[in-house]
């Protein structure tokens, strides 16, 4: 297999394409969603991960009475955590994934990315009885070298949902920005609503190093609001 071009350095920022094979669906319904956010999380780490094992830890865990300080929804559980990159941002579509990583650690990237298809294409080929490659070949990967084609990414990522509801619009325009905004604003699968500070995945994401590209919440807002043609008040 020949080796990939693009050289992954630690510090640095990628945007990560991975597709079905085939263009085909990769997740089929929320319980799919589901799996893929806990498997993005969950694989992001270089120790050995048994997903149902942990999952079974945390119900149990759940099931207490505790009180911890936590930064997601419920009692938080520990576990000592080895990450490869970290997940500044990302998108779960029908039939691809877009993710925003930054290197953490010498083969970071790939590592992770080997860990979490393999994870999950396990999951779902054994859920869905089928067998073979679940993901299209090798993921794309752009290195992202400023912060204006860092911004533009954001956006980029984040507003790919729209095409559930209007296809071809990057093509034709959008025809109703208002509903594409509020789309945008109720798409649970995505780091979107974590950076308007709205807590859907937080622990999913590590979002201090983009947070400190934009100047604030509403100018993420802002950007994608303009992106998509949006011209009413960023706050409604």
């Amino acid at each position: 297999m020949p080796k990939r071009k693009i050289e992954f350095i630690n510090g640095e920022v990628y945007h990560i394409i991975i597709r079905g094979v085939e263009k085909r669906m990769i997740f089929m319904n929320d319980q799919d969603y589901w799996r893929g956010i806990f498997s993005l999380y969950e694989f992001n780490d270089s120790k050995s991960v048994a997903i149902q094992e942990r999952r079974t830890r945390r119900r149990k865990y759940l099931n207490k009475e505790v009180k911890v300080v936590q930064d997601g929804q419920g009692p938080a559980l520990t576990i000592s955590r080895e990450g490869f990159v970290e997940v500044l941002a990302f998108v779960f579509m029908p039939n691809h994934i877009h993710l925003l990583l930054r290197q953490g650690r010498e083969g970071g990237i790939s590592r992770f990315l080997q860990k979490f298809n393999t994870g999950y294409a396990m999951y779902f080929n054994e859920k869905y009885k089928r067998v073979g490659p679940l993901f299209q070949g090798r993921f794309k990967a752009v290195h992202v070298e400023n912060n204006e084609y860092l911004k533009t990414i954001f956006v980029y990522i984040h507003t790919n949902p729209i095409a559930i509801i209007e296809p071809g619009w990057k093509e034709k325009g959008i025809s109703d920005a208002k509903k594409s905004k509020e789309f945008l604003e109720d798409y649970r699968w995505s780091s979107y609503l974590d950076y308007l500070g709205w807590d859907n995945f937080p622990s999913v994401t590590q979002r201090d190093f983009l947070e400190q590209v934009f100047d604030s919440k509403e100018e993420i807002r802002n950007f994608v609001d303009g992106w998509i043609g949006y011209k009413g008040d960023i706050r409604s």
